[in-house]
């Protein structure tokens, strides 16, 4: 699959993100990134959210960002979901529910700033707020 610069920035998200998690956490990931876009608190456009200072973890772990260069069978699948996926969300043939949320963190992670959002939510190992 040939993918715009903006489809694989959300691909890849996605697939750093939740590519352990079901179809719907997947896509509470491609939410969020997409709700940013549109929000004025954030950048205008696909990849600058994504790769905005600090925002997502996998942007600043040290380790590559190449979701192509995984070999597990689990990995290359999740990356091809995460493809069709973001393919499908900026395309307009997978709608979202536009909740408002932009901010998320794992479960076992109990971040400063969940104080100063509304609680939205979880779904797989995410919570979610607005």
């Amino acid at each position: 699959m040939i993918l715009s610069a903006m489809a694989m920035c959300l691909a890849t998200n996605i697939f750093f993100e939740a590519r352990g998690e079901d179809l719907l956490g997947k896509l509470a990931i491609a939410e969020v990134t997409i709700n940013r876009v549109t929000s004025d608190k954030y950048p205008d456009n696909v990849c600058d959210v994504v790769w905005q200072r600090k925002q997502f973890s996998w942007t600043h772990d040290g380790k590559h960002d190449d979701p192509s260069k995984f070999t597990s069978k689990t990995d290359k699948e999740a990356w091809r979901d995460s493809q069709v996926m973001a393919h499908m969300v900026l395309s307009g043939e997978l709608p979202l529910a536009h909740t408002g949320v932009t901010m998320y963190h794992a479960e076992y992670v109990k971040p400063y700033w969940v104080k100063h959002y509304q609680y939205s939510g979880q779904i797989g190992k995410h919570l979610f707020y607005k």
